[in-house]
């Protein structure tokens, strides 16, 4: 009776070896599977983005040393150098225009004049006029210095000549702080006459000035400073003939 109870609890409860093991160890080999995928994958995007900052971090050097080499070119130009590009470049449109009107057989000035507005060519006449403008003595050395430029813009070199001095001296035409100059150049005739009239036309000029006139004593004393004393010098000059009469009256108290 005991065995047959056994048996037929076995049959009715008991797990059956083949069939409800094996179906357990499947459930609990499908969810490490799947998380050994999920780790995959994102190890797969984690080497991914790596990868993209890496080349981004290459890009990023080369970009920061083509930078770097531009830097290095710009500091070794000149200051003005931006000044000479601009000033070159518009050179060469300038050359491609004339060209373009020669072709066509038109003149230059003529296309450029009335391609100029009123208004730019107004603005570059008034530049023309205040282009080193005189504005009066203010100190020795602003007026030692006017002086200087206008006399350097009168020199004009002779190239011949240089070339000449160039072949004479050789790398001595060219001094360094160990070179001795006194007494080794000799100035040609012509430029000996060159500066004696250059002075010549400076002392003619320069007696020409109009020189501090004397205070006057004696003279009537109309205005309340100097400033107010060159205005009725002008107001004299210009309307005195006119003003003579009621002038006098005034100072004789017969004005009506």
């Amino acid at each position: 009776m005991a065995a047959a109870a056994v048996s037929e609890l076995g049959s009715l409860g008991a797990p059956d070896p083949d069939g409800g093991g094996s179906s357990g160890s499947e459930d609990e080999a499908r969810p490490s599977a799947a998380a050994a995928a999920a780790a995959a994958q994102k190890r797969e995007e984690r080497l991914r983005k790596f990868r993209e900052l890496h080349l981004k971090r290459n890009e990023a050097r080369k970009l920061n040393h083509q930078e770097v080499v531009e830097e290095d070119k710009r500091l070794k130009l000149p200051p003005n150098w931006e000044a000479k590009k601009a000033r070159l470049e518009w050179e060469l449109k300038v050359e491609e225009k004339k060209r373009e009107c020669a072709a066509r057989g038109e003149d230059y000035e003529r296309v450029k004049l009335l391609e100029i507005s009123a208004e730019d060519a107004e603005r570059w006449e008034r530049k023309k006029k205040r282009k080193n403008p005189d504005l009066g003595f203010s100190d020795y050395a602003a007026a030692q210095l006017r002086q200087y430029q206008r006399l350097t813009r009168q020199i004009k070199p002779d190239l011949e000549e240089y070339e000449k001095l160039k072949e004479q001296y050789g790398e001595a035409l060219y001094p360094t702080s160990d070179s001795l100059l006194h007494g080794t150049h000799v100035p040609t005739k012509e430029g000996v006459d060159r500066m004696v009239a250059d002075l010549e036309k400076q002392i003619e000029k320069r007696e020409k000035y109009s020189r501090r006139r004397p205070y006057n004593d004696d003279a009537d004393i109309d205005y309340i400073n100097e400033r107010n004393a060159k205005f009725n010098k002008k107001a004299e000059r210009f309307y005195g003939k006119y003003t003579a009469e009621i002038k006098q009256n005034l100072e004789r108290g017969t004005a009506v």
